[in-house]
């Protein structure tokens, strides 16, 4: 006689029975359902009390620079980041996705935080206007490491202590993961727009115009960093010369003086004369030439300074984003409900295993 195989497969009767089976258990605790619905209705209508409204500050400006060749090739960076071609010019910091994440830096955000604000008649840093925003301080009278440390404005990075280090990397990572939003909306427009959005109006206009300026700044002392130099060394030169040039003068004066009415038969007094004036010339013909590569380093630099032109700021009032009443509701409602549900189906399903 051959052995019988059980079969495990479930049919859809089964299937259909089952979940009747569900749909009838369920039924029966819809009081509990019902219940836990309405308490987190309740909660979600409460939490849009509690939550405080989001403000998003807009700032949005193109950038400009030279498509001569030569010598400003390194003014062209940033263009390829925006997938436009201007042609010369080799390679740069600035490409691809690099200028977004400049904006995203920790050292750029910490700087911009030490801008100065006013705020109440009071001027303070914005790194301050943050932590009193988030009220850090009440939590912080009961620790006497953090209680009276301060964020002046404009404190450079060389007097920070490890305390003030700590503080403001949890500021960045708070400000870089949920409020700074920096993108190129369309690759064919080189126009980049930085959205900050926080609790506080005045902070998320005062952070994204000052992150702006910060950016901007940084980008074009780096841009024109060679020119510059370059210039700068040509104007020590001019000014060396020149006093060589003056001081050759004056000697060529003095040796004339030395040789006034002096006997035509002593020749040889003239020679410190002559060669004064040998200097007097080699320094003109040099100082000259100096003068104009200076003159040319100076057009250099300008045509190499990128041109940061601001579209649009952000106006007051800023855009408001609040968690409704409705949605709360809603959300809390359901959310509460499904949870209630998911519990009584473990809760059964837990019985059935133990039987």
């Amino acid at each position: 006689m051959e052995e019988q195989i059980p079969n495990d497969e479930i049919s859809l009767k089964e299937l259909i029975e089952k979940a009747k089976e569900w749909y009838s258990y369920l039924l029966s605790q819809w009081k509990i359902i019902v219940l836990a619905g309405i308490v987190g209705a309740a909660l979600g209508l409460t939490y849009s009390f509690v939550k405080k409204p989001i403000y998003t500050a807009t700032l949005s400006f193109a950038l400009e620079d030279e498509k001569g060749g030569g010598g400003l090739g390194g003014a062209l960076g940033l263009a390829s980041s925006f997938g436009i071609d201007l042609g010369g010019g080799g390679g740069s910091i600035f490409t691809g996705s690099n200028l977004t994440e400049l904006f995203k830096s920790r050292s750029m955000v910490e700087e911009t935080l030490m801008t100065p604000v006013t705020v109440n008649g009071k001027v303070i840093s914005l790194a301050e206007m943050y932590i009193q925003n988030n009220e850090w301080r009440d939590s912080w009278k009961e620790n006497p490491k953090f209680k009276n440390i301060q964020f002046l404005p404009n404190t450079k990075r060389k007097y920070f202590t490890r305390v003030h280090d700590s503080i403001l990397g949890e500021i960045y990572q708070n400000l870089s993961k949920s409020s700074l939003a920096v993108a190129q909306k369309d690759k064919k427009i080189a126009i980049i727009s930085m959205d900050v959005a926080s609790t506080n109006e005045m902070f998320s206009k005062y952070f994204c115009e000052a992150l702006a300026k910060q950016v901007g700044q940084f980008y074009v002392t780096t841009k024109s960093k060679k020119a510059r130099a370059n210039m700068e060394i040509l104007e020590r030169q001019t000014d060396s010369i020149r006093a060589e040039l003056n001081g050759a003068i004056t000697g060529v004066a003095v040796a004339n003086d030395n040789t006034f009415m002096l006997n035509p038969a002593l020749n040889v007094r003239r020679t410190p004369s002559a060669r004064r004036q040998v200097d007097v010339q080699a320094n003109t013909a040099i100082l000259t030439e100096l003068v104009k590569q200076t003159e040319l380093a100076k057009v250099t630099l300008r045509k190499e300074t990128p041109l940061i032109q601001v579209i649009d700021r952000p106006i007051l009032p800023l855009p408001k984003e609040r968690f409704g009443k409705a949605k709360g509701l809603v959300m809390g409602g359901f959310l509460a409900g499904f949870l209630m549900v998911l519990g009584l189906i473990v809760r059964r399903l837990l019985k059935e295993l133990a039987v």
